[in-house]
């Protein structure tokens, strides 16, 4: 049964719990951050974004009023900058365009009113250098251990290639810099989602179509706050298979994927005598979706018996949906493999909703020392306490019938 859609916090409190040690088969990187995470917004402020297509209002002035909404949710420590592209010179000479690319606002816990009063005064300009704007929002962001994020707003592809910004995100994504590109599309056209998707598939990123203001401003907080919330610990990324026999062998650590609709992805991880299986996956819901979906993750073992199944968890996002799972091993056990299988019930609403990439995906595995079984059930000392009511019963019973028949006996009499 696909475990369906309602809050919970049962994962929040499960992943806390996690305790992560040993030599992983397939290595997940365990450094400590000693640093917040860093997001930078890269804004697309091109001629194009004149158009008067979202909610009957131009493209700017939707990004314009849901940017100052974003704004005034940042919490006061958040790490965020903003990079535009398009946005300073007017002219014809494409050579000159293609280089218009400037960071507004450097990364740091950001100035609110300075910010708004910078993303206010821009105006739909020139060109759309997305390629050159990634590789410069690159370099704003740094390295480290953190996951850096980019959130790219834009109505268009790229006007301006080479560099071609697909080709950028797999030269970024090929660096080993932790960097992930999310991007959010102002129109429906086809070749720009797919380039938007291609960029977002090469660094793990996700992509969304954004059709009104409110989508806009809820997606853009979604992506800095997971920047807070899921990338404190960097997830290796990992190709599950579709049987456990050819699987990838996990340790202790987070993991990233994708599954397509209504697929199947398979891992394995070895648990010794003594040790708790803990175990949650979480998939970003980047698309549109039919309605009744689910998400699934079970632990089986290799020949093909349910050891158990997941339960339904969740903090209220509306843009992830998690599960999780804990099993131990049975005491005196020899090691065994355990299969974790993520299954889901996806399906596309439209003919153009994209089915590939797959959806993203994290997944956690933790060893921890299995808790000792509670005794079996033993009334002890309750055993003279039903011998002491049953014969409480007893006697109220006879004394009840006694006075009774002696009611009965002064009636007649009278």
């Amino acid at each position: 049964m696909i475990i369906r859609r309602r809050p919970a916090a049962a994962l929040l409190g499960m992943l806390a719990a996690l305790s992560i040690f040993g030599s992983p088969p397939a290595h997940a990187d365990e450094t400590t951050p000693k640093e917040p995470p860093k997001v930078e917004l890269v804004l697309d402020i091109s001629g194009s974004m004149r158009a008067r297509d979202i909610e009957g209002r131009s493209r700017i002035s939707v990004l314009q009023q849901a940017f100052n909404e974003v704004l005034d949710a940042l919490p006061a420590e958040a790490q965020v900058g903003i990079r535009v592209l398009g946005a300073t010179y007017p002219g014809k000479v494409k050579a000159v365009g293609c280089r218009d690319t400037q960071q507004l606002v450097p990364i740091g816990p950001i100035d609110k009113l300075e910010a708004k009063t910078a993303v206010a005064t821009l105006r739909p300009t020139g060109f759309t250098p997305v390629g050159l704007a990634l590789r410069a929002a690159a370099r704003d962001l740094g390295t480290g251990e953190t996951t850096r994020r980019i959130v790219l707003i834009t109505d268009g592809e790229d006007t301006c290639a080479p560099p071609d910004p697909c080709e950028v995100a797999r030269e970024l994504a090929a660096q080993g810099t932790h960097l992930v590109v999310d991007t959010l599309g102002l129109t429906l056209n086809d070749k720009v989602r797919r380039q938007l998707t291609c960029i977002a598939s090469a660094t793990g990123g996700t992509y969304t179509a954004v059709t009104s203001k409110t989508q806009l401003r809820n997606r853009i907080t979604q992506l800095v706050d997971r920047a807070a919330t899921t990338y404190t610990q960097t997830a290796a990324q990992v190709d599950g298979t579709d049987n456990c026999t050819r699987a990838p062998l996990l340790g202790p650590g987070a993991y990233t994927d994708r599954e397509k609709f209504q697929e199947h992805r398979w891992y394995r991880v070895q648990v010794r005598d003594g040790q708790e299986l803990r175990a949650s996956v979480s998939v970003s819901l980047d698309r549109a979706l039919n309605r009744d979906y689910g998400v699934l993750l079970r632990a089986v073992s290799q020949d093909g018996r349910e050891l158990v199944r997941g339960t339904d968890a969740g903090s209220g996002r509306t843009d992830v949906l998690s599960t999780g799972l804990r099993w131990s091993a049975e005491q005196d056990a020899p090691e065994q493999t355990v299969c974790l299988v993520v299954s889901n019930s996806f399906s596309s609403p439209t003919a153009t909703t994209a089915a590939t990439p797959g959806m993203p995906l994290e997944l956690t595995v933790g060893l921890v020392d299995s808790s000792p079984a509670p005794d079996g059930p033993d009334l002890g000392r309750g055993w003279g306490l039903l011998g002491l009511l049953a014969l409480a019963g007893l006697v109220g019973g006879l004394v009840f019938g006694w006075l009774a028949r002696w009611r009965v006996a002064i009636w007649m009499e009278n």
